[in-house]
């Protein structure tokens, strides 16, 4: 695997286990929305994945990355058109997107 890649592999894990640290295992949607400081947090979480998948596919465009434009696209949303983000979308990919994302780059790491 290229060492770049697998540089931006590694960012994507840690940010993903940031974001999960950041939020908590007891947590739930309405503590998120009501706390800044995590939600800023989390979306800055979000763009470094998004960055960093944008960065592996213009390396390799068919690098096994499930979901690859939606994180883009997640990422471009967040940084372009910050006042359509909602808490419940990010809070839904928290939720239900980063565990999936999280299982494939260890896989991708460990082989």
């Amino acid at each position: 695997m290229d060492i770049k890649i697998k540089s931006w592999l590694l960012d994507i894990q840690q940010s993903i286990d940031e974001i999960f640290e950041f939020v908590g295992k007891e947590q739930d949607f309405y503590t998120y929305k009501s706390d800044l400081k995590t939600k800023k947090a989390v979306e800055r979480n979000l763009e470094i994945i998004g960055e960093a998948v944008n960065r592996i596919l213009k390396i390799d465009n068919s690098f096994p990355i499930d979901e690859a434009k939606n994180i883009i696209g997640t990422r471009n949303r967040i940084i372009h058109s910050y006042d359509n983000i909602s808490d419940e979308l990010i809070w839904t990919i928290v939720v239900r997107e980063l565990p999936k994302l999280k299982l494939q780059v260890y896989v991708l790491l460990n082989g």
